[in-house]
């Protein structure tokens, strides 16, 4: 969509320094993405300051920057006091325009655990009723949120947004840039404690997105957590339940959940618009929650019970390393890996180890565990619980990595086989002699713990089978 640079500046407070230019392609924050007709913002981060890429930009097409200082290179230059604020109140005002242009609604996505596959199963249902739009990855901050805010049209129907934190305050200003038509809580559990002390504090932390809804938004709960469920109460809209245990008092709910081979869930759906069967693409039978989450979404927007059941059928993990199952051949010895690795909680590494035990039954399992971040001072026992977990499970050898995994060793006890990784090469090593034919591996780990590097050595070691 264009925007004139003058426009730009005056939807951030910022002043325009040269003459006007028109913007024609994508708003960017990273000058390797920017092309011809973008805007780049030059923001300062912990490591580097986005003023010294901002003449790569315009070699790459840019015609409008917006900075915090001035920077000697021939472009339009919107000056502005705080880049990444800027780069919010332009996402903001966009949404604005659009909004008064009519057509567009907003659904957004928050809970400890399954916002990013809940939203590829909401973007796949709403794409099939008209165009959508919704994050790449888990593009769920205060950068990420406003440049998928940024890439709706006039022709944009729906939104998917998925709302992450880290601290008290993150969702309640993300909702100030773009405050949902539906808000969707999902589950509230034991990550990022280090950013809000308890799980009291991360349950209000995620309210935050129901008080930051549009008046008389419908609001989507998790019957099945006490918390989610006790948010009801800030809701000025109507309110949807749903339940992945079938509780008979939840609008929305599964019955009859059984999972194939691969640990893939089929179910009965039961809402208030209808009845039928769902045979969910996405592995992990604990998708159903998120699945129900995603119709109740769609639901709340009057999107027909049809066209739900029938996306949610043909629906398939849209973001890497979430649990991407994989039938590989990794130096002769046949095996299934398990990428679930772009991100850990105590609550998605339960998921993942109930995946891995079902798709490993009765076969070798190793799993490769790198640390889980932002957990401050209940980093060491949430650690050993989830060493624990993996004993349970019948994990044979526990491969892990990061400095604060050795926890999971102590938890795991003798009867597992523990390697601690020096770094990932090492990881990579350990993991590739310890393969058997016919073993499941699980990759798991936080992002920035980097097990998705082992989950990417072995796709490209291995061949497809």
């Amino acid at each position: 969509m264009e925007r004139s640079a003058q426009w730009i500046a005056a939807s951030t407070g910022g002043r325009l320094l040269g003459a006007d230019a028109r913007v024609t392609g994508p708003f960017v924050t990273d000058s390797r993405e920017a092309g011809p007709g973008s805007c780049y913002f030059a923001r300062r981060g912990e490591t580097s300051d986005g003023h010294d890429f901002a003449r790569a930009a315009v070699e790459a097409g840019a015609v409008a920057l917006v900075v915090e200082r001035p920077v000697d290179v021939e472009c339009a230059q919107i000056l502005v006091e705080d880049a990444t604020r800027a780069l919010g109140d332009l996402a903001r005002a966009h949404l604005s325009d659009l909004r008064e242009r009519g057509g567009l609604d907003v659904v957004a996505v928050t809970g400890s655990a399954g916002k990013t596959t809940t939203k590829d199963l909401l973007f796949q249902i709403l794409s099939a009723d008209g165009p959508t739009v919704a994050p790449k990855l888990s593009f769920n901050n205060e950068v990420g949120l406003p440049l998928t805010v940024l890439t709706a049209t006039p022709n944009t129907r729906h939104m998917v947004l998925e709302m992450g934190a880290s601290g008290p305050g993150h969702i309640a200003y993300l909702t100030s840039i773009a405050a949902p038509d539906v808000a969707i809580e999902l589950m509230v559990g034991h990550a990022h404690l280090g950013g809000f002390g308890s799980v009291e504090g991360i349950a209000a932390a995620k309210a935050e997105l129901i008080e930051g809804a549009r008046p008389g938004a419908p609001v989507v709960l998790n019957n099945d957590d006490p918390r989610v469920l006790a948010m009801s109460a800030l809701a000025t809209g109507p309110v949807r339940t749903f339940s992945a245990s079938g509780a008979p008092q939840a609008d929305v709910r599964a019955l009859d959940v059984i999972a194939d081979e691969a640990d893939r869930a089929r179910f009965t759906l039961i809402a208030p618009e209808g009845e039928a069967e769902v045979s969910l693409g996405v592995v992990g039978v604990h998708h159903v929650a998120n699945a129900l989450a995603a119709a109740s979404g769609a639901l709340a927007l009057g999107i027909p019970f049809g066209t739900v059941v029938t996306a949610l059928n043909g629906a398939k993990a849209l973001s890497p390393h979430r649990m991407d199952l994989r039938e590989l051949t990794v130096e002769s010895h046949p095996i299934t890996l398990i990428d679930d690795a772009y991100n850990a909680n105590l609550d998605s590494m339960r998921a993942g180890f109930a995946a891995l035990a079902a798709i490993g039954r009765g076969r070798p399992k190793i799993a490769v565990l790198s640390e889980m971040l932002e957990l401050g001072e209940a980093s060491a026992p949430t650690h050993r619980e989830v060493g624990i977990m993996a004993a349970e499970a019948g994990v044979n050898t526990l491969i892990v990595l990061g400095n604060d995994a050795p926890f999971y060793l102590e938890g795991a006890g003798s009867g597992v086989r523990g390697v601690l990784a020096s770094d990932v090469d090492d990881a990579i090593r350990a993991a590739l002699e310890e393969l058997e034919d016919d073993c499941v591996v699980l990759a798991k780990g936080s992002l920035y713990s980097y097990s998705w590097q082992v989950a990417e050595a072995l796709q490209e070691r291995g061949a497809s089978r």
